[in-house]
């Protein structure tokens, strides 16, 4: 596969104290999604990884890549393209949430952000909510996949530029 969007969610911002929850990707057809106690391990995210010739992330350079360094034994070697970055280049500063508020990309999964999706595991293994899991792992599923839509507008941005 060509490209391989990514992102994670953890149970905080800290690599030392905080632990890895869900690793989602898209590959433009099908989603997947690694979660913690069922079916995320090391071999299941280097086998997701290795099969793509660039991993797109945003802000994945400072937080997802190094939470998963720092449990698993991942390299990208090269093949990382960070989103954040090239989007500051055109004018596109924030979180990915306003960002894709800015070029008008919708949600459904109502969950507001990082720290929700935090709560929303928490509940999860405290209570076994089976709703705030599906709903998590909604929310990640939609970083992922609106990953494709942010990386166009950027490219979009980025052409009209040059011209």
């Amino acid at each position: 596969m060509e490209k391989l969007y990514l992102d994670i969610e953890t149970t905080g911002l800290s690599r030392k104290r905080h632990e890895v929850t869900v690793v989602g990707a898209y590959d433009n057809e099908k989603v997947y999604q690694l979660v913690k106690g069922r079916n995320l391990c090391e071999e299941n995210i280097c086998e997701l990884l290795e099969r793509a010739n660039c991993i797109v992330t945003y802000n994945g350079k400072r937080f997802d890549v190094p939470f998963l360094q720092k449990k698993y034994d991942i390299e990208l070697n090269g093949r990382h393209k960070d989103l954040m970055y090239l989007g500051w280049k055109v004018g596109l500063k924030g979180g990915l949430k306003k960002i894709e508020r800015e070029i008008g990309i919708g949600r459904e999964s109502g969950v507001c952000g990082g720290s929700e999706a935090v709560r929303l595991w928490k509940k999860y293994q405290r209570e076994e909510c089976k709703e705030s899991l599906r709903k998590l792992l909604m929310y990640n599923r939609e970083d992922v996949v609106n990953l494709v839509d942010v990386e166009k507008a950027i490219e979009k941005r980025r052409k009209g530029e040059e011209n």
